[in-house]
């Protein structure tokens, strides 16, 4: 077998192999053999077809399948000898596949990048440190009490976090609108789910009471049709109701799983959960700080295969979480280059650093996690020796554990600042960057 490459681009490689004839000649024969045995012909006992007859009714079907097993074998014994690290699946271009001659063809396809990863110490991270002051755990109460507000008829007039009953009716140029009328509407004043202007203007509002509200309806508002439009609602309010927060209680604290430890014993678990958000939280924030440092140190540039790979897992993706009938080859790729193209070199970068440092999940730091994650439930150790009993969801910690060891190598080397902050800065979320 003669095997030439050349390379067409950085990623991109082009090899030219020749296959000898006799070897393509053998597998025909061999399935014809095969043949031969088997078939069925109307005049001829089984086993005892001549070959002749074999040959003309079987033969091109067992060229055509011996041709493409011996391009399959072949390409994979061409890429091992040429050390060649392919990234997809070749293009396969035949050049001559008549029979008695060898068989020439190319094929075209990615490689993976080689590289080295560096620049760790060109790397900056600013890491945080805060605690659970009582503070944060009072304001976390007043939270988990908003979040199970319940509402109470009330006889007076609307009041901004009152749940108003309503019936409205929306009209544009005087002709009411698809999707502009309901009835018995459920609305928090103040929650925004209505046009500007909606909410207020029911501010004051009693029981029984219509009201008219003349709006615009936003520019940007996503149906074009009634975007920067006025409309004018009538709105009938059938009840007001006012919000009742529900007591720290039994009953209360039973609703998140925790039973006669009365107040304090609900505070300390709430604190658990705060100062377990807290620890990751921290930890995302210096991942992600390590991670675009790597990025930024370490441009390579992404074999398409694995970039559209990538794309349509999170085209997959996106379908299962907003669901609707469409399907994901329908969703633009461009909605997703940016974010696969970053998931596809820092797993490439993430790959090569377990690589260089040669590392292995740190099994005391495996159990540690899932121990952490088990904390969380009513039954801890029977969560932990599920993990164990399951290969998948265990690999699935390690990969997470063995990422964390590539975030502490690339530490030791960057440039690390610690700051003390409240624990509302510490959780809250990086804003993405505006676009200019």
């Amino acid at each position: 077998m003669q095997v030439s490459v050349e390379n067409t681009s950085a990623l991109e490689r082009r090899m030219s192999i020749t296959v000898p004839a006799e070897r393509i000649e053998t597998q025909v024969n061999k399935r014809l053999q095969q043949t031969a045995q088997k078939a069925k012909i109307a005049g001829f006992r089984p086993g005892k077809v001549p070959m002749s007859e074999i040959k003309r009714r079987f033969g091109a079907d067992a060229r055509q399948e011996a041709v493409g097993d011996v391009i399959q074998s072949s390409f994979y014994e061409a890429v091992v000898e040429q050390k060649l690290n392919p990234a997809g699946a070749p293009s396969i271009e035949p050049k001559s596949i008549e029979a008695g001659k060898d068989l020439e063809y190319v094929a075209i396809f990615e490689v993976f990048p080689e590289f080295t990863v560096a620049g760790f110490d060109g790397i900056t991270v600013e890491r945080l440190s805060a605690d659970v002051a009582d503070a944060d755990l009072d304001k976390m109460l007043d939270v988990l009490r908003k979040q199970n507000t319940r509402f109470e008829v009330a006889e007076r007039a609307a009041q901004n976090e009152d749940q108003l009953n309503i019936d409205f009716v929306g009209k544009v140029d005087g002709e009411v609108f698809a999707g502009g009328s309901a009835k018995g509407t459920q609305l928090v004043l103040g929650s925004g789910r209505m046009i500007p202007g909606f909410e207020d203007g029911l501010v004051g509002a009693k029981a029984g009471e219509e009201r008219v509200l003349n709006l615009t309806f936003p520019e940007d508002y996503q149906n074009l049709d009634l975007a920067g439009k006025t409309a004018e609602f009538t709105v009938t309010v059938n009840t007001v109701s006012e919000p009742k927060l529900p007591e720290l209680n039994e009953e209360f604290f039973a609703q998140f799983g925790i039973k006669e430890t009365g107040l304090e014993g609900f505070r300390t678990e709430v604190r658990k959960n705060m100062e377990r958000e807290l620890r990751q939280a921290i930890k995302s924030k210096v991942k992600n700080q390590v991670m675009d440092g790597l990025l930024t140190t370490n441009p390579i540039e992404v074999p398409k295969a694995l970039l559209s790979n990538e794309v349509d897992r999170l085209r997959v993706q996106a379908v299962q979480q907003f669901g609707g009938n469409i399907k994901p080859d329908q969703l633009p790729a461009e909605l997703f280059e940016e974010q696969a193209k970053r998931r596809v070199v820092l797993g490439l970068i993430v790959a090569e650093v377990v690589k260089q440092f040669d590392l292995k999940p740190d099994e005391a730091r495996v159990r540690e996690m899932i121990q952490e994650m088990a904390s969380a439930y009513q039954e801890p150790e029977q969560v932990v020796s599920w993990y164990y009993k399951n290969d998948q969801q265990l690999n699935e910690v390690r990969s997470v554990v063995l990422e964390e060891q590539v975030v502490d190598t690339v530490l030791q080397k960057a440039s690390v600042t610690d700051k003390s902050v409240s624990y509302e800065e510490a959780v809250k979320p990086v804003e993405a960057p505006q676009a200019d």
